[in-house]
């Protein structure tokens, strides 16, 4: 938004939207951008540069903004481990260190495969307050 700008009009600081940039580098950046894009809202952008991935989040409210941020980087977490997964099994599986397993029978649920705590997991709903 510009000074100039009529919607400006009546606006104090406390009314403008509040915004964040995560910005993240990843072996695989387009593939972690690619796995997170289906659950992109209106209120973000992302780019991918090379390893580095930028996400710009824009929200009404603090809360809601602090809600949006924190869903972004455990989704984020989540692709970039199971990215990672996928990499070392295919190692494996071409003859790399290791040998190749089935890791899906070996994980019941996919918050231990990726080290996320479920009840920390669960608290990250969004209050749009």
């Amino acid at each position: 938004m510009t000074g100039g700008d009529s919607s400006d009009a009546g606006r104090t600081e406390a009314d403008s939207p509040r915004t964040a940039t995560v910005q993240t580098t990843h072996a695989d950046a387009a593939l972690v951008a690619a796995a997170l894009a289906p659950d992109d809202t209106e209120s973000m952008t992302t780019r991918v540069d090379g390893d580095a991935i930028a996400c710009e989040i824009e929200r009404e409210t603090t809360g809601g903004l602090q809600s949006t941020v924190d869903d972004y980087v455990v989704n984020l977490r989540v692709a970039d481990r199971i990215a990672e997964r996928g990499r070392a099994h295919r190692a494996r599986a071409d003859g790399g260190p290791g040998e190749a397993t089935e890791d899906i029978e070996e994980t019941t649920d996919i918050r231990d495969a990726v080290g996320i705590d479920a009840a920390a997991a669960a608290d990250t709903t969004d209050t749009n307050t």
